[in-house]
């Protein structure tokens, strides 16, 4: 089989790393990847991965058996939609379902209409009026969303309502996330632990995989700035068995039929971001495809068949398919470039990488980096995920920055709790 993979971060080579254990697959593009998904796929760094014509038709002059788009911007754009015009089988959700992480507000109104438990909100097309309300509610923390895709960065938490005011400016007068920021959501602030769950959904038919846990801070102790993600442990402790009963019943499957219901039926990787708050499960938002990092820590624990898993959600018949886990731990532990997640030098030699792209002891996820005249060099502000597996957490946090020590680049830095909060959880 031929399989071409779009995106080019950690997410996309742990997924390209779990496809290739399946032995009908035999060459892997990735569409644009980068120097270290290169010791794994080939890499095709002149197409990106939002340029929708030159993917398709990449996959159709190589005649692809499957393409997995793993990013949110092409999903939105529908690059699904194009790729099955071509006759081309694709992993991932159409332009229509990926709404449901494209617009907040199409989200947040798809949960009010259907009963699925999440905070209160409302939704704003002009900064007066939003202003006014946050004026009016009163309440801080308050939660402020811009509408659409901001790469991971279009929530903003104010403390203060001096804080609030800005952050409406700052997202609709001053456009940071450009037209993402057109209409805001403002949402109530919810408190309890998160969990993060990918789902396998062939529209029908729901499977999760194992929980996870996400780090957002840059610095130990969640201080500092928001970041795309400092490291993740897998499984989350909080999310208990009953729990996940709960979410069944109450959010996964309830979202996948109102899906069904609008018209716009779900296929691929849903992802369930949750607050377990004092009085249940709420939804904090979802994603249209694979977490990043939570993909790395969550299939190195997959025991069955990612491929397979894959196909099914295509075709309609996950509720055949087999999606098991290990009762095993991951830790996935995240190399960042100095000054990440503002500004950071790039092109700085990395040593300590293995011939085959890992180091002893942990499979390296390569997210952002590059080959500059026969050397491996940092090219992004996520440079590295570090992942050990463990029969326990502590067993799998200890391995993974045991691992971290064998790597080294000028500026390199990492938050050294991760796991930590979890580790306290199990007692």
């Amino acid at each position: 089989m031929t399989i071409v993979v779009v995106g080019g971060g950690g997410r996309e080579h742990a997924i390209i790393k779990k496809l290739k254990q399946n032995p009908t697959v035999e060459a892997v593009y990735c569409l644009p990847g980068n120097g270290g998904i290169a010791f794994d796929a080939v890499c095709v760094p002149e197409i990106k991965a939002t340029d929708i014509d030159a993917v398709t038709a990449f996959a159709v002059e190589h005649r692809a058996d499957l393409v997995v788009v793993a990013p949110d911007d092409p999903l939105a754009a529908g690059m699904v939609d194009a790729l099955e015009a071509a006759g081309i089988r694709a992993f991932g959700p159409n332009a229509a379902a990926a709404r449901i992480e494209a617009s907040k507000v199409f989200s947040k109104n798809l949960m009010k209409k259907y009963g699925i438990p999440t905070a209160r909100y409302e939704v704003f097309d002009d900064a007066a009026a939003a202003i006014a309300y946050v004026e009016e509610i009163g309440e801080f923390p308050t939660v402020i969303k811009a509408d659409g895709l901001a790469l991971g960065k279009g929530v903003l938490i104010p403390e203060t309502l001096e804080e609030a005011k800005a952050a409406v400016r700052e997202i609709m007068e001053d456009k940071k996330f450009g037209a993402s920021g057109n209409r805001v959501v403002v949402e109530q602030f919810l408190r309890g632990p998160e969990v993060s769950v990918l789902a396998f959904t062939d529209g029908k038919t729901v499977k999760p995989m194992v929980s996870s846990m996400d780090h957002k801070r840059a610095l130990d102790g969640d201080r500092g700035l928001n970041t795309g993600g400092m490291g993740t442990i897998a499984p989350n402790p909080y999310y208990t068995p009953e729990i996940a009963a709960r979410c069944m019943e109450e959010i996964f499957l309830p979202t996948v039929a109102a899906m069904a219901a609008e018209g716009c039926p779900f296929k691929g990787c849903l992802y369930f971001g949750l607050m377990l708050t004092a009085t249940g499960p709420m939804v904090i938002e979802y994603n249209c495809r694979f977490g990043d990092p939570e993909t790395q820590v969550v299939l190195p624990l997959m025991q069955s068949d990612l491929l397979a898993a894959m196909n099914a959600t295509i075709d309609g018949t996950l509720a055949e398919t087999e999606v098991v886990f290990s009762d095993g731990a991951a830790a996935c532990v995240v190399l960042a470039s100095g000054g990440y997640p503002e500004n950071y030098r790039k092109l700085i030699p990395i040593s300590g990488i293995g011939a085959d792209g890992n180091v002893e002891g942990a499979c390296v996820y390569h997210a952002g980096d590059a080959i500059k005249d026969g050397q491996l060099v940092t090219a992004g502000g996520r440079v590295l995920g570090v992942t050990a597996s463990g029969e326990t957490l502590a067993e799998a946090v200890t391995a993974a920055y045991a691992a971290t020590e064998q790597i080294h680049f000028e500026g390199m830095h990492k938050r050294t709790d991760i796991g930590a909060r979890a580790l306290a959880a199990l007692g």
